[in-house]
């Protein structure tokens, strides 16, 4: 498709002045430019100096701040930081519009490479999932661990409940859907999000609730934000069709770095039925399993998803001996987690 079908998007550097992007406390985001590409970069100071890095991906419609509660969660055993993928959070655009997964893909390589962190802890949901699953292929020198959150890998049988957001890769659709939610407010956008992504709305606090809802008027002030979102939703359904050594199935059974999976038995987006299949894929896995958990497990419970890192950690020899914080070692830190296993 050309890029005439979808509205044209001004360039960088004549984009409307927003608001300014939440940080949370003790984080720092700064901005950094790359060949073809500006990124926006959340990190969190780590507890001491001299822990492993860690580079957190987010999903389609999100941002860093995805990430925010699992990297408070970790900063006494990586030091962290959440890229926000080109067009969404508070990066531009990419100069040449590629929002396919390779071109995500080559953003993060381009921001390691060029940062000299590698190897790092790769986390990734979702669009991140599939995003991380392709850099752990092709650059395997730059991944010391793999975790993915409900990673976005291609289903023969879609979920009816992924299929409004599969279509946004359909030309025209973006368009027709800006047109008829243009009286929508930013509570009730929020509000259909999180009933999607979330297994249990309700967790929410008032408070995230109100940053989320900021969070979305800014982003709908943004010229370019449904056209990311359309131009990223076709990238990831042209890489669902791609077959031989680019398939993401293939490049999973290419990964070698040690894999932990997170599935969400609640999940709308991605199949629960997955996490099996991909536990087979990728050759050096552990699954996690968490049945009251949606699309966002790092968000919903992210007691449990740290706890899971922390044991993968220890499993692979990259922490010999770790307390969770509050005293508790990772094995004591009982987040609920059921279904914990190794796949291969």
């Amino acid at each position: 498709m050309s890029s005439t079908e979808l509205p044209s998007v001004p360039p960088a550097n004549v984009l409307p002045r927003v608001a300014p992007v939440r940080v949370e406390e003790g984080e720092r985001l700064r901005s950094v430019g790359l060949p073809g590409i500006t990124l926006s970069v959340r990190s969190r100071p780590p507890a001491r100096e001299g822990l492993p890095a860690a580079l957190y991906v987010h999903g389609l419609g999100g941002s860093s701040q995805n990430w925010s509660p699992l990297m408070a969660l970790l900063d006494d055993v990586v030091d962290g930081e959440a890229v926000d993928l080109p067009g969404f959070g508070d990066s531009p655009p990419p100069d040449d519009g590629n929002y396919s997964i390779t071109g995500h893909a080559r953003a993060v390589i381009r921001y390691l490479d060029s940062a000299g962190r590698g190897p790092v802890h790769l986390l990734g949901n979702s669009l991140g999932g599939a995003v991380s699953t392709r850099v752990a292929a092709l650059r395997p020198d730059l991944v010391r661990t793999l975790t993915l959150v409900s990673p976005a890998l291609p289903e023969l049988r879609v979920q009816r409940t992924a299929v409004p957001t599969a279509l946004l890769a359909v030309p025209g659709v973006a368009t027709l859907f800006t047109r008829l939610t243009r009286e929508w407010t930013a509570e009730q956008r929020v509000r259909g999000v999180m009933a999607l992504c979330y297994g249990d709305p309700a967790r929410v606090s008032p408070e995230g609730f109100r940053n989320a809802v900021q969070e979305m008027e800014r982003r709908l002030q943004l010229p370019y934000f449904w056209d990311a979102m359309a131009r990223s939703a076709r990238g990831l359904v042209d890489a669902y069709t791609l077959g031989g050594q680019q398939g993401l199935w293939r490049q999973a059974e290419r990964v070698l770095a040690p894999t932990l999976l997170v599935y969400g038995g609640r999940d709308q987006l991605v199949g629960f039925r997955m996490a099996q299949r991909a536990a087979r894929r990728f050759r050096d896995s552990r699954l996690v399993t968490l049945p009251d958990a949606g699309h966002v497990a790092m968000m919903e419970y992210p007691d449990t998803v740290a706890t899971a890192f922390r044991e993968l950690l220890v499993e692979t020899g990259e922490l010999n001996t770790v307390r969770a914080k509050g005293g508790r070692t990772p094995v004591e830190a009982d987040g609920g987690t059921s279904g914990v296993g190794t796949g291969g």
